[in-house]
């Protein structure tokens, strides 16, 4: 089974020259950045009642593995984005970074980060709502969330 076939949603991505670093390809800590880009789109349209003010959620923690090195030459970077697991509070996405060349898809990062669910009113973590859960089952692939 191919990676891509658990992922519905990707990013396109645009490597900026600011990015780099004095090797000249992506800093690592970028790639953080590109993650929460694809997290926030991925959110967006994976659960449209979602509500950035209202339902909020916390980084409790998140991983890079890097692969392959990603310069500003790399054509047509994106992002995906997937959820891989509901906890009753926490909620696990899985991202991997990749461009194309020569009609082959190349693999620049895998990562990983864990989201606890955060009521602002009482400051404290709180259960996943059902509705958010429901609209994200119904967008990912069926079989592809633990």
């Amino acid at each position: 089974m191919d990676i891509f076939d658990q992922f519905t949603f990707k990013q396109d991505l645009q490597v900026r020259w600011m990015d780099l670093d004095p090797l000249a390809h992506v800093n690592n800590s970028i790639y953080i950045q590109y993650f929460e880009l694809g997290r926030g789109k991925y959110m967006s349209a994976a659960s449209p009642t979602w509500d950035w003010h209202k339902n909020m959620f916390l980084i409790a923690n998140i991983s890079c593995d890097y692969k392959r090195e990603l310069k500003l030459t790399d054509h047509n970077p994106t992002v995906w984005v997937r959820t891989m697991r509901f906890g009753g509070k926490s909620f696990d996405l899985e991202y991997i970074i990749c461009t194309e060349r020569e009609g082959q898809t190349i693999l620049h990062a895998q990562g990983k980060s864990t989201q606890v669910m955060f009521d602002m009113k009482e400051r404290k973590s709180m259960e996943i709502p059902e509705w958010l859960k429901n609209e994200i089952l119904a967008y990912e692939k069926e079989g592809s969330i633990l």
